[in-house]
């Protein structure tokens, strides 16, 4: 290995852990946000209410102007390459550039936000037209309080981008908890808000802190808010909108999928649409915490290797990269498919949350779970595909598979219930990844002989812990007496079990990760990803 690509190595290895410190701290606040809210709401008509109409600005915000959405990657991929040295201020061409976007952006999202509250009722009523009058009427007034979420959702993206280029990793990271401490302190002090009208307000107050606080670092970095539309003739905005625009339809197109299961879930019983939500929260914690450490301070480098021709490079990084993912990865959905009930029971009982609920969240959690493996290629493949400046081919591959989601909701869902619609996300999701797989090979050649036959490996160790474990799981239950701390023990027990078991058939079937992992972890010597 190369002198550069080792220090290079190391500098991402040691982002990865500082994102993966921050996203577990932010990722448990937000966790406890929802353990609140399922204390004051449970799963039922306010609840499902509340869900369905964040939705539309959970797009502007989470989807489009979050950490790895298009607005966030879009500025990465085009602004890294402008800025030479991250410890120089912002020079006039970047601050010009950036004011362009931020205008557009702004303008864009404002009338966007307007058509959304002027026309709630009928958006609401389109997307769940299943739904109770009752459902749809206070999902519609949820959705016009929130609506201002919309607005700054793109500028959000914009900014967290800035901060990445600049290596400011721990901001965009952590401003997420700002939402998560204002829907804890506005709801517990309501107290008995019936209607769930507190929890939308807090949610738009939270989004306006959350975008506050980047404004001082930005500042800092030498960004000036000078509002202009130099947009005529301009290539580096061209340059942004051939990105971004592919993106934001990748991204739109996902959020069809979002829609699809709404108006089959709106088909359920209540509370369905909820249960799919906490499922859905629950299995972001863990995969979204490996996902974003190593995937934010990746795809910067992947933008560099590829202005640079370094295709040896981007090989390295996304294999091993990728890999270690898997490695983590594959216990995890061990201990998703043998402590799912416990572990809902455990964090969400409470309250007005009960049994019934603890039930169908389980059901939709364990179906779930199977995505995450293609969900790691999928997600870590798009940013090569961005790297290359090409947002396109991941757009159109989620847009064929709309009728694939349909028809796969139609299949499942008589069957398996709320199951049958996290189930279809699966499937879904290891078809996009294939198809985002076969279609790289048109920009690089990646080493997926390599990939597959670890990968083979690791899902013979999942399977092995899983038929040790469940067995084992099921002792525990009857030997461990009923209650809250007991519940505690018996899932630390076993979730322990669960990855030393993987990691012992890891080592027998020698998947090479576990060394590294080992290395990383106990030999502080040992710095490089090898």
């Amino acid at each position: 290995m190369s002198e550069n690509l080792q220090k290079g190595t190391h500098s991402l290895m040691k982002a990865a852990w500082l994102i993966a410190l921050i996203t577990i701290f932010s990722k448990f606040i937000g966790f406890f946000r929802d353990i609140v809210i399922a204390n004051f709401y449970g799963a039922g008509l306010v609840s499902d209410a509340y869900f369905y109409a964040y939705q539309i600005p959970s797009l502007a915000l989470i989807l489009l102007g979050g950490v790895g959405g298009p607005f966030h990657s879009a500025t990465v991929a085009v602004f890294s390459k402008f800025i030479p040295d991250v410890n120089i201020k912002a020079n006039e061409k970047l601050n010009r550039l950036f004011n362009t976007f931020t205008t557009a952006t702004f303008l864009i999202f404002l009338i966007l936000g307007i058509l959304t509250f002027v026309f709630a009722d009928v958006i609401i009523g389109f997307i769940i037209s299943q739904g109770s009058p009752e459902l749809i009427s206070l999902a519609t007034t949820h959705l016009k309080i929130m609506m201002p979420v919309i607005i700054i959702g793109g500028l959000v993206g914009i900014y967290y981008g800035i901060l990445v280029s600049y290596k400011v990793f721990t901001l965009p990271n952590i401003s997420p908890i700002v939402m998560s401490i204002v829907i804890i302190i506005a709801i517990t002090l309501a107290h008995n808000d019936k209607t769930g009208i507190v929890l939308a307000a807090a949610t738009t107050l939270g989004a306006i802190c959350q975008f506050i606080i980047q404004l001082p670092k930005l500042r800092q970095l030498g960004y000036k808010l000078r509002p202009n539309l130099d947009i005529i003739n301009n290539p580096d905005y061209k340059n942004l909108l051939e990105l971004l625009f592919p993106a934001i339809l990748s991204s739109t197109v996902g959020q069809i999928y979002v829609y699809v299961d709404m108006f089959f879930a709106s088909q359920l019983q209540e509370g369905a649409w909820t249960a799919i939500g906490y499922a859905n929260r629950i299995f972001q914690f863990p995969v979204g915490i490996l996902v974003t450490a190593f995937l934010v301070p990746l795809f910067p480098i992947f933008s560099r290797l590829v202005a640079e021709n370094n295709h040896d490079d981007i090989r390295y990084y996304f294999n091993k990269g990728v890999g270690l993912l898997n490695f983590v990865a594959f216990p995890i959905l061990a201990a998703i498919i043998i402590l799912a009930p416990d572990a809902v029971k455990f964090v969400f009982e409470r309250g007005a949350f009960d049994a019934n609920a603890t039930f169908m969240v389980s059901q939709a959690l364990i179906f779930l779970s199977f995505a995450i493996i293609p969900y790691v290629f999928r997600d870590s493949i798009t940013r090569i595909f961005y790297a290359f400046n090409d947002s396109k081919t991941p757009f159109i591959v989620a847009f064929c598979t709309i009728l694939l989601k349909i028809i796969l909701n139609i299949l499942f869902v008589k069957r398996f219930g709320i199951g049958g619609i996290t189930l279809s996300v699966a499937l879904v999701t290891l078809c996009n990844a294939t198809l985002l797989g076969i279609f790289i090979k048109k920009k690089i050649k990646l080493d997926y002989k390599s990939y597959f036959t670890n990968t083979t490996k690791m899902l013979l160790a999942m399977l092995c812990s899983i038929f040790i474990c469940f067995f084992i799981h099921k002792e525990l239950s009857v030997i461990i007496p009923e209650g809250f701390v007991f519940l505690l023990i018996k899932l630390i027990i076993s979730g322990i079990l669960i990855f030393a078991v993987y990691g012992i058939f890891a080592l027998i079937f020698r998947v090479p990760y576990f060394t590294i992992l080992w290395d990383r972890l106990f030999k502080k010597g040992n710095n490089e990803l090898q």
